[in-house]
């Protein structure tokens, strides 16, 4: 078999896309994943009797393994951060902050396979932080020269709603939940705006996809294909075209260096072990701000301004819950329906650099079924257990915020000095640290949650659970920033690196910031579509 064209390391919204992309100019493609292929008719089971307790289904090789750094002390002055259960007290009881997770999927689709398909635009107030606010630093691709891209990424998705401008969408807004209503009444009290979401999630059929059937399961898995995840979107239209192979279950180990600022091929393994040697003429990386900077600096190569690695930037959250006196059917409809966009500005928290977004957490939390009320929100057993039950089951409103997370030197990815993988590579590092702005950006989250909850008639809160205490990130960037200085930066405007002429990278890692709570799917596609215009045959 001739070498591709393009080989790409990763099959997530970064790969999907830039797979697409590519494949529509002409140039062949190997999509390569170190997790598996998964099949909507097969694996997302929610039809299944333990549907609640299986959450998204893990396949062999489809969790990555990852190590974690100092663990942050916690001041007695944020104590009212704490995550917290009325049932259990507070749910970390140590002194320092806590991993619990980096959630992530790896398998063709990426972590798009299990994401609630927000799919926004960055505000282009987030792409100027340095020259604006003396922060992380400037994009040096100005808004405007990703809005077609933008545009080009929401058809192929399906893309429904309005965007944070509230210029429409492709496809229609989703029609509010009764929840998402019940919340919009206290954000009308307070004044706040109350908008449609812009989501990855089809209002109606496209491309032989169905309209969504609102069962609130897009974090286990779409099994009606209706979510935009890239598997479902990118990856088919790739294939579509004869010039696309996808390999799951391939790692790539290495990097290797050849003349003339190339890389020459690069290793891989296999689930057996058996390692393999893959050429290509070019290759884009795609593997997501943790696994990218793990593999350049495993493989040694692409460091030269030491910046690989460092401008780490995690998911910066609050969620907080409360049962509402009156029956919601809370459990159905679209997880993150409506959202609000008054504070996303990074001006818009008073004494705050860097904004935030507000929207329902409610199934995001766990709140999908019975099971779930019967272990966090109604205590006891026997006959006054099973009353409280039936009258509370649905009623649960959730609201949270997503918020803008600054680069300092505390939060990095590096190696794991003594802990490796099963083929013998070093584990990535992840180490977290909450500056002063961060901890009082969910300070105003939290306290913005509280009001937005009693004005909705929420009468006591039973829940909350917040960054202040855990790491537990979904949403993460800026290990090999983008930049104009090579010197500081990894890759340039098209995603080339500035050394090694033939690498690119396609994933949130070259992102300079990460906006006021946007989720970053759809600028990444923007960002791939935006590089494989830039290619030349």
């Amino acid at each position: 078999m001739p070498d591709p064209d393009v080989l790409i390391i990763g099959a997530g919204m970064g790969g999907g896309a830039s797979a697409y992309a590519l494949t529509q100019r002409g140039l062949t493609v190997q999509l390569l994943d170190a997790g598996p292929a998964f099949n909507p008719d097969t694996d997302y089971r929610l039809n299944d009797p333990n549907w609640e307790a299986e959450r998204f289904p893990q396949k062999p090789g489809s969790q990555g393994k990852y190590s974690y750094g100092k663990a942050q002390l916690l001041d007695q002055r944020w104590q009212h951060l704490r995550s917290h259960s009325h049932l259990y007290g507070f749910l970390n009881k140590d002194n320092t902050r806590k991993f619990n997770a980096y959630n992530h999927v790896r398998g063709i689709g990426g972590s798009t396979l299990h994401f609630t398909g927000e799919a926004h635009r960055l505000n282009p107030a987030s792409m100027q932080m340095l020259s604006q606010y003396g922060v992380a630093a400037d994009w040096p691709v100005r808004y405007e020269e990703l809005l077609p891209f933008y545009r080009q990424a929401e058809v192929q998705i399906g893309v429904a709603g309005l965007t944070r401008n509230n210029e429409p969408c492709p496809q229609p807004a989703h029609l509010p939940s009764y929840a998402d209503q019940t919340l919009g009444k206290g954000m009308e009290q307070l004044g706040l705006n109350w908008t449609p979401n812009s989501l990855a999630v089809l209002s109606q059929p496209h491309q032989g996809r169905p309209p969504c059937n609102y069962c609130a399961g897009c974090n286990f898995g779409c099994p009606r294909r209706d979510k935009g995840s890239a598997d479902q979107t990118f990856v088919p239209a790739a294939l579509a075209t004869g010039k696309c192979e996808i390999r799951p279950g391939l790692q790539v180990l290495h990097l290797v260096a050849g003349k003339g600022d190339q890389i020459d091929h690069v290793i891989t393994a296999d689930p057996a072990g058996n390692q393999h040697k893959l050429r290509a003429s070019r290759y884009v990386l795609a593997a997501g701000a943790v696994e990218s900077p793990r593999l350049l600096l495993h493989s040694e190569l692409g460091n030269e301004s030491g910046e690989v690695g460092r401008n780490f930037m995690e998911t910066l959250s609050f969620a907080t819950l409360g049962l509402h006196p009156e029956p919601l059917g809370s459990h159905r409809g679209l997880p993150s329906g409506y959202i609000c966009w008054d504070f996303n500005a990074p001006d818009a928290i008073p004494g705050v650099i860097g904004g935030c977004r507000l929207s329902p957490v409610t199934v995001e939390a766990g709140f999908f079924g019975a099971s779930i009320y019967a272990s966090r929100v109604i205590g006891g057993w026997g006959k006054a257990h099973k009353q409280a039950m039936r009258s509370s089951c649905g009623n649960v409103l959730g609201i949270g915020g997503i918020g803008d997370f600054l680069p300092n030197p505390d939060t990095f990815i590096d190696l794991d000095p003594s802990t490796t993988d099963q083929h013998g590579t070093p584990l990535a590092r992840i180490n977290s640290h909450l500056s002063e702005q961060d901890i009082r950006r969910i300070d105003f989250i939290a306290k913005k949650n509280r009001e937005i909850l009693q004005a909705a008639g929420v009468e006591s809160i039973f829940e909350q659970y917040g960054s202040y205490d855990f790491f537990n990130s979904t949403h993460v960037a800026g290990t090999c920033r983008m930049g104009i200085n090579p010197d500081i930066s990894v890759v340039n405007s098209d995603l080339r690196h500035h050394r090694w002429k033939n690498l690119y990278i396609a994933d949130a890692s070259v992102f300079p910031s990460i906006g006021g709570g946007e989720s970053p799917a759809l600028t990444i596609a923007a960002l791939a579509l935006r590089m494989g215009a830039a290619f030349t045959n």
